[in-house]
């Protein structure tokens, strides 16, 4: 039985992911801070950034979580399906 690779982030692909973070965190926090409106309107929208770049780390941290314990059960239950398989004698009475 094979047993699946475990994929592993290259620095390039971390390092693109970053970098577009900033970029859209910067810009949409220069585009707020220039708009032709009040304090308080401007001070809605950046809150409402804040909470959506930190709802969005909440949501990535959640899935990945849940894919490493599906990843564990599923290597727990491979181990004990192949410990099963070994441990059979199909001539023992």
């Amino acid at each position: 039985m094979t047993t699946p690779v475990p994929t592993k982030t290259t620095t390039a692909f971390f390092l693109q992911s970053a970098v577009s973070f900033g970029v859209a965190v910067v810009g949409l926090g220069v585009g707020i801070a220039y708009l032709p409106v009040n304090t308080w309107m401007r001070a809605f929208l950046a809150i409402g950034l804040l909470y959506t770049v930190t709802s969005a780390f909440t949501l990535a941290k959640c899935v990945r979580d849940h894919q490493e314990s599906t990843a564990v059960v599923q290597r727990v239950d491979q181990a004990r399906l192949d410990k099963l398989l070994t441990d059979h004698d199909p001539f023992r009475a």
